[in-house]
C-alpha cells in the first residue's frame, strides 16, 4: 500500500546504495526524485533508464513543493542546504538504512552478508544461488551484479538479501549501517580494522559486529568463517547455534579436493561426514573460495537443493569492479579492482597469479579511501604485492584532506617493496602512470587497476593508449 507516503525525496541519490534504494521505491510505485553533487555512471545511468529524476547540486528549491519523505544519505552533512530546509520545515526524514528496513525488509525474512573482505561478492551470489532456485529474491547489493545486471530489486520471494555494511548510517545516526537490517540469517566473512576514518581501533570494530550478530533471532542462522581469528572473538558466547566454515578439514563446512586453474576452482563440499559432492566455479582465489563455502553451507541449511546450489555457484559470473577485465589491446589485459585494504590486495593478486599463471602481472595501486590513504597500514602495503610482478603506487587521492602527520607515505611503501626485492615504483597520478606503462607493457601483460574511486579514468587512457 502507497499511502501514507506518495513523493520520496533522496539526499545524494547516486551514491551505490541511495539509486539502488530509488530503484526499488520507484518499482514499488512511489513518486522519486532526489539530488546530488556528484554525478557520473552507472548510478546516474541507472536513474535516467528508470526515468527517476533527478537535480545537480543541493539546493532547497529541490524539495519544492515538498515530498511526503526524504532518505538522507550518510555522506550527506546536516548543513547541506535541503537537509536544512527539510528540518526548518518538519518534513519526515530516514536514513538509508531506515528506509531499506522500513519499505523492503518487514515481512521478509532478510539475509545478511556482513565482514571486513567479501560481502559485496558473497551477497551477489546469495542472491544468484536463490534466483537459481526459483525463489526470486530480493536484494540490495553494493556492486553491480553481472548476472542480474542491477545492484538492487525488490523481489515476490520470502528472502531478501542485504549487503550489510559496517559503515555509518547518516550524520544524525553515527551507529553502523547494518543495525538496521532486521538481521535472521547471516554470513560473516571476516574481521579487520577498516574504515578508519569512523572508528578507531580493531576493538570498536570488534563491537559492532558483536552487537550486529547479537541481533540474529534465536530461529536464525549464522555461518561465519572459521579461520578468522577476529571472527571467533566476535561470536563466543552466542545463544544460538553458529555454523564454522573454511578450508581446513577442522571446519565444520570445508572445501576437500581444491583444485584451481585458469577456468576458476573445482572442489567438494564436507559437512561434517557429509559429502554435497563437487562443486564448480568461475571465481578464482581462496578468498572467493571461502566466498563459495559460505554461500553454499546457508543455501543448504535454508533447504536449497543441492542440485540448484550447484547451478547458482556454476553459472554466477560475478560484480563489476572486482577482477574485472574492461579491456584488451595488443595483448595487454587491463582490469579494474575494487581492492583497498592490504588483505583485499593480497588475496586479489595471489587469485589473479592462479588464473593467469603465465602473464606479467601489474599491479596499479591508488591508495584512496579513508582508511587506504592514512598510515595505519605503512608496513602491511609492502607486504600485500607478493604475486604480483611489477608494483606501481600513485599518490594519496586528496592528501589535503589529511593532517601530514596520518597520512600514508607511498614512496616509503615503495621503497620498503624495493628493499624486499621487488620491482616497484612510485608515480603519482594517472597520466603519468599511463605514459610509463604504455612505453613499457608488451603482449602478455596483465595490468590489475585497483582502487576504490574512477582514478582519473586510467583504465580507458591506457587502453587508448595502447592502441596507438
Amino acid at each position: 500500500m502507497v499511502p501514507p507516503y506518495r513523493h520520496i525525496h533522496l539526499i545524494a541519490i547516486c551514491g551505490t546504495g541511495m539509486a539502488a534504494l530509488a530503484r526499488m521505491l520507484k518499482s514499488a510505485g512511489y513518486r522519486v526524485t532526489g539530488s546530488d553533487a556528484n554525478v557520473y555512471p552507472p548510478m546516474s545511468t541507472m536513474l535516467e533508464r528508470q526515468e527517476i529524476l533527478y537535480q545537480v547540486g543541493f539546493r532547497p528549491e529541490n524539495i519544492e513543493p515538498g515530498p511526503d519523505l526524504v532518505v538522507i544519505g550518510n555522506a550527506v552533512s546536516k548543513t547541506n542546504p535541503e537537509v536544512l530546509a527539510v528540518l526548518g520545515r518538519g518534513i519526515p526524514y530516514r536514513s538509508f538504512p531506515q528506509a531499506l528496513a522500513e519499505f523492503f525488509l518487514k515481512d521478509r525474512i532478510p539475509i545478511v552478508v556482513a565482514g571486513t573482505h567479501g560481502k559485496t561478492t558473497t551477497s551477489a551470489m546469495m542472491a544468484w544461488v536463490l534466483e537459481c532456485a526459483g525463489l526470486d529474491p530480493g536484494f540490495l547489493i553494493g556492486g553491480w551484479v553481472k548476472n542480474f545486471d542491477a545492484n538492487s530489486r525488490p523481489g515476490t520471494g520470502r528472502y531478501f538479501v542485504v549487503e550489510g555494511d559496517e559503515y555509518d548510517t547518516a550524520f544524525f545516526d553515527k551507529g553502523p549501517k547494518f543495525l538496521h537490517y532486521q538481521p535472521h540469517d547471516v554470513i560473516l566473512t571476516s574481521i579487520e580494522f577498516d574504515h578508519g576514518d569512523i572508528y578507531n581501533s580493531l576493538d570498536e570494530i570488534k563491537a559492532a559486529f558483536r552487537a550486529f550478530v547479537r541481533l540474529i533471532p534465536s530461529d536464525g542462522i549464522l555461518f561465519a568463517a572459521d579461520d578468522e581469528p577476529n571472527v571467533r572473538d566476535v561470536i563466543r558466547d552466542l545463544s544460538y547455534p553458529v555454523f564454522l566454515y573454511g578450508l581446513d578439514s577442522s571446519s565444520r563446512w570445508h572445501a576437500e579436493r581444491v583444485r584451481f586453474d585458469s577456468e576458476g576452482v573445482s572442489f567438494h563440499v564436507v559437512d561434517g561426514a557429509r559429502d554435497l559432492g563437487p562443486f564448480r566455479s568461475p571465481m578464482v582465489g581462496r578468498h572467493n573460495l571461502m566466498n563459495a563455502l559460505g554461500v553454499i553451507g546457508l543455501a543448504s541449511t535454508l533447504g536449497l537443493s543441492v542440485d540448484a546450489i550447484k547451478k547458482g555457484i556454476e553459472s554466477f559470473q560475478g560484480v563489476k569492479r572486482r577482477q574485472e577485465v574492461v579491456g584488451e589491446m595488443k595483448g595487454v589485459i587491463v582490469m579494474d579492482d575494487f581492492a583497498h585494504h592490504p588483505t583485499a590486495i593480497r588475496e586479489t593478486l595471489a587469485g589473479l597469479r592462479l588464473r593467469y599463471p603465465h602473464h606479467r602481472i601489474w599491479a596499479v595501486f591508488e591508495p584512496r579511501s579513508a582508511t587506504s590513504r592514512r598510515a595505519i597500514f605503512q608496513k602491511e602495503f609492502s607486504q600485500a604485492f607478493d604475486s604480483a610482478d611489477q608494483i606501481v603506487i600513485a599518490d594519496l587521492f586528496a592528501p589535503e584532506k589529511l593532517a601530514a602527520e596520518q597520512r600514508l607515505d607511498p614512496k616509503r611503501v615503495v621503497e620498503d617493496l624495493q628493499s624486499l626485492g621487488k620491482d616497484a615504483a612510485f608515480i603519482p597520478t594517472a597520466d603519468e602512470i599511463v605514459r610509463t606503462l604504455a612505453r613499457q607493457l608488451r603482449s602478455g601483460d596483465l595490468v590489475c587497476v585497483m582502487s576504490s574511486g574512477g582514478f582519473d579514468g586510467i583504465h580507458g587512457k591506457l587502453l587508448k593508449a595502447l592502441s596507438g
